[in-house]
């Protein structure tokens, strides 16, 4: 296979999943099928399974290039330069409380969106979703144990413990926020974050 016609499927499978992610985040994705993702992307069907076996095949994928882009985004805030660790962390939140909108994430908030449902449909996209968080609150405790030992903010458990606690309350502010539509449980959210961190 030549470099051009690699550079080729690469971009065709990308523009695949991108195309699939904006529109189940919007619509779930059992609502979703692939003939309405194919026809947005401008996809013959036949193409559709040269890159993926199935529609849970495109599932997993589709959540791995998912975790990707958002581990890279969370990189790049927690080494963000002139700033103490507590300040790059409330920047995550922040971040957080802007792209994970009741009325509309373009794709940004797909572990919130499809983590219950695919997670019952599918036991390898569940794996995907366990793989993923696992690498944010893997983040986050790394973060949480280096502002304490810069002694930016203090904690009252183990970083991984607080890790975890934190995940899942944005998790659940995140599900909450699509209920009442309104922020209001991101800001009880934040408040809460702000006592458990310890800013000093």
């Amino acid at each position: 296979m030549t470099t051009a016609t690699q550079h080729h499927n690469n971009d065709v499978r990308e523009h695949i999943l991108a195309t699939g992610q904006r529109i189940m985040a919007g619509k779930g994705f059992s609502a979703v099928g692939l003939n309405e993702i194919l026809k947005d992307a401008g996809v013959p069907k036949g193409s559709f399974y040269h890159y993926f076996g199935s529609k849970e095949a495109f599932g997993v994928g589709m959540l791995e290039r998912y975790f990707e882009d958002y581990l890279a985004d969370l990189d790049r805030t927690l080494s963000q330069p002139g700033l103490n660790m507590a300040q790059r962390l409330m920047n995550y939140w922040q971040l957080w409380r802007e792209s994970q909108s009741f009325s509309d994430c373009q794709g940004k908030c797909l572990a919130v969106k499809l983590g219950a449902e695919v997670a019952d449909l599918s036991d390898t996209m569940r794996l995907t979703l366990l793989s993923g968080t696992a690498g944010i609150i893997s983040r986050l405790a790394q973060a949480l144990e280096t502002g304490v030992a810069e002694g930016s903010l203090t904690i009252d458990d183990t970083p991984r413990t607080v890790a975890e606690s934190l995940y899942q309350l944005w998790l659940g502010a995140s599900v909450m926020v699509k209920i009442v539509r309104n922020m209001s449980p991101f800001d009880s959210a934040m408040a809460t974050t702000q006592k458990i961190i310890h800013i000093i």
